[in-house]
């Protein structure tokens, strides 16, 4: 006996698309900004920034194609929806802001031997701009980040962008002050580290969803005891969860329990599928029930609410 929930998820996320298309669109024309202040005022930490900005670009557009495919229904062909895609560019986004922060580490190594002359004023000025950029991002974005999980995370790269902004600044200042120009170099390092955790984090996450591994805010064995735990459950194998597209998880199971009435039955599904729900965040459900003296597929009637799902 199978049954199956499926939820939609639209509902997922709210629509905070002006929110997300506003800070997108300032976020673009800033990175270009600080894309040519580097390049005319010489330093390594301005462009680095950029390309930490590049990471919020990324960021944000994944977020306005998470709300964009979260409303397209699945189909025949398609029967979970669109929800890889977003998984898929964050995956390209990721290997490629590795490139991004190798090639600055590249070119610290290289300024530390051979230091370049940097114009401190322009890179100040740009940076305070940018600075203030991200602030404003942030304050639109801080709206909308407690109901929905996408705008929150582009909340937090806009954040650490504002605090690489800061680091500019005051490198900024100490050329500007003391003419040491080491300091650029160092900053651009500790930027492209900032861009490679970042990236790290999102090429593992993208394989390890790809690969269907165990969501890591879920812990396998406490899933497998809690259904153990229900009553009229005897015992749990063939357990796999994975990850659909971040923030939607799915498990499918096979569920031996005692001889029982088919209307017992189906409270003990419903009793499955609320704890997995509220206590993990499963919502695509797929349960086969099995018995000792069943002897072939046996068709556990499903309630009306759940049906509705």
């Amino acid at each position: 006996m199978t049954t199956h929930t499926h939820q939609p998820h639209a509902g997922h996320y709210p629509s905070n698309r002006s929110a997300l298309a506003f800070a997108l669109a300032i976020t673009v024309i800033m990175m270009a900004v600080e894309f040519v202040g580097g390049l005319l005022s010489g330093s390594l930490a301005l462009l680095s920034d950029a390309g930490h900005m590049l990471t919020d670009t990324g960021a944000l557009a994944l977020a306005l194609f998470a709300l964009w495919f979260s409303r397209k229904p699945a189909d025949y062909q398609k029967t979970y929806g669109f929800y890889r895609i977003e998984v898929l560019s964050a995956l390209l986004n990721g290997a490629a802001l590795i490139l991004i922060a190798g090639f600055i580490f590249f070119e610290a190594v290289g300024r530390f031997y051979h230091p370049r002359e940097i114009n401190g004023l322009l890179m100040l000025s740009v940076a305070i701009v940018g600075l203030f950029v991200n602030l404003i991002c942030a304050l639109v974005l801080s709206r909308g980040s407690r109901e929905n999980i996408n705008v929150k995370g582009a909340l937090w790269h806009v954040l650490s962008d504002a605090f690489s902004s800061v680091g500019v600044v005051i490198g900024g200042s100490i050329i500007i002050w003391t003419g040491w120009l080491p300091i650029d170099a160092i900053l651009g390092i500790l930027i492209a580290l900032v861009i490679l955790r970042g990236a790290w984090g999102l090429v593992s996450e993208s394989v390890d969803i790809l690969l269907e591994a165990v969501p890591r805010d879920v812990n396998y064995s406490e899933v497998s005891g809690a259904i153990k735990k229900i009553g009229g459950v005897r015992d749990v194998h063939d357990l796999h969860i994975w990850t659909i597209a971040p923030g939607l998880h799915a498990l499918s199971t096979h569920i031996h329990i005692d001889d029982a009435l088919l209307s017992e039955c189906a409270d003990v599904s419903k009793e499955i599928k609320d704890v997995l729900r509220k206590k993990f965040k499963i919502d695509h459900v797929t349960l086969e029930f099995e018995c000792e003296k069943c002897s072939g597929p046996v068709i556990c009637p499903i309630d009306n609410d759940e049906m509705r799902r």
